[in-house]
């Protein structure tokens, strides 16, 4: 299931990313690996804001659909 369909407060585990290498690269800088726990806080105008480790990363819906979780 994509990270996009994921409700607030939902914790919940990246199984995969999809999407071409750059993609991956860039959302592996920002923490998103495959077997980490994120946790949805909120949506704001079709952004989903996640907690991240320590950190609070806000994500369109597009790229949160290429989080398999």
């Amino acid at each position: 299931m994509p990270l996009s369909m994921a409700k607030t407060g939902e914790m919940v585990t990246i199984r995969r990313i999809t999407g071409r290498d750059d993609i991956r690269q860039h959302l592996a800088e920002l923490g998103f690996v495959a077997d980490t726990t994120i946790t949805v806080i909120n949506e704001i105008a079709g952004n989903l804001i996640l907690q991240v480790k320590n950190s609070r990363i806000a994500l369109d819906r597009a790229m949160a659909s290429r989080i398999m979780i």
